[in-house]
């Protein structure tokens, strides 16, 4: 056996092994009293939650590659891909009535197809690194603009956590896969939180196109409840900065301020132009 091949399988066997046996930590520590549950909340919820989503994504790619190059950088993705076949084939094991029972997966089989629907999901992971550094975008910079601009501070375990696991029924394949959208739908959600307040503030003019200003609106709302319209001027753009943003109010249009007090949270609401 070639250098680089036994590199790889040496990297392979290693990531696989420890996050197999991570992954049935994790599934175990609940289970523990009131200690393990207590402990399992918390590594469900940002910061704790962005530590374990590095360690099973991230963290076995950077390591590989850094440690044995390209071939450990493929046997770390190689060993992760495994170790979530076998997480899934154990749990599904240990829960094998509701296996048996309605899931989604097998209602998406039927409905599309068994390799469509398996495919479709993999595929999805392109889009892993970019949430990625969406979320690092969201620890590492945002926090500048509340500082420097006075923008509204934000709890990021509000948005940031994982539940799903508590849903009764979902097991193995259907719980790992439900997992990964509760994680991305809580990060886009924050960084479109994030960007409304920084559109608002920065941009409050309607675009030219009014197709794009419909298409817009559901995630950026103050289109169509504050922003100045397309045949405005700067006078019309500072009158509308001046009353949107009075005092220290740094929150996008009309937008409820989420701030915390020592750990308790407290809603403070702003002024709102009418349409």
């Amino acid at each position: 056996m070639n250098g680089p091949l036994l590199t790889f399988m040496h990297t392979f066997w290693i990531t696989a092994a420890s996050l197999a046996a991570l992954a049935a930590v994790l599934s175990i520590v609940p289970r523990m009293g009131r200690g393990g549950r207590a402990m399992s909340d918390a590594l469900c919820r940002a910061p704790l939650l962005d530590l374990i989503v590095s360690t099973f994504t991230w963290v076995p790619w950077a390591v590989g590659a850094a440690v044995a190059g390209w071939p450990g950088f493929a046997g770390a993705f190689a060993g992760q891909c495994v170790a979530l076949g076998v997480w899934v084939m154990g749990h599904e094991l240990a829960y094998r009535e509701a296996a048996r029972g309605p899931r989604i997966v097998k209602f998406i089989n039927r409905t599309v197809g068994r390799w469509r629907n398996h495919l479709a999901l993999w595929v999805t992971l392109v889009a892993l690194p970019g949430f990625l550094f969406i979320r690092f975008i969201q620890v590492a910079c945002y926090w500048t603009l509340p500082l420097l601009l006075g923008f509204p501070k934000y709890k990021h375990a509000e948005w940031v956590n994982c539940s799903r696991q508590k849903f009764e029924g979902l097991v193995g394949h259907d719980l790992i896969w439900c997992l990964y959208c509760d994680w991305m739908t809580g990060i886009w959600s924050l960084g479109s939180e994030m960007l409304r307040n920084v559109e608002s503030f920065w941009c409050p003019i309607r675009f030219v196109s009014g197709k794009k200003c419909a298409n817009c609106a559901t995630d950026f709302p103050d289109v169509e409840s504050g922003w100045v319209p397309a045949d405005g001027n700067m006078v019309d753009v500072t009158a509308t900065l001046e009353r949107m943003y009075p005092g220290n109010q740094r929150a996008w249009f009309g937008h409820p301020v989420r701030i915390t007090v020592k750990g308790q949270p407290i809603v403070e609401e702003v002024p709102v132009l009418a349409k």
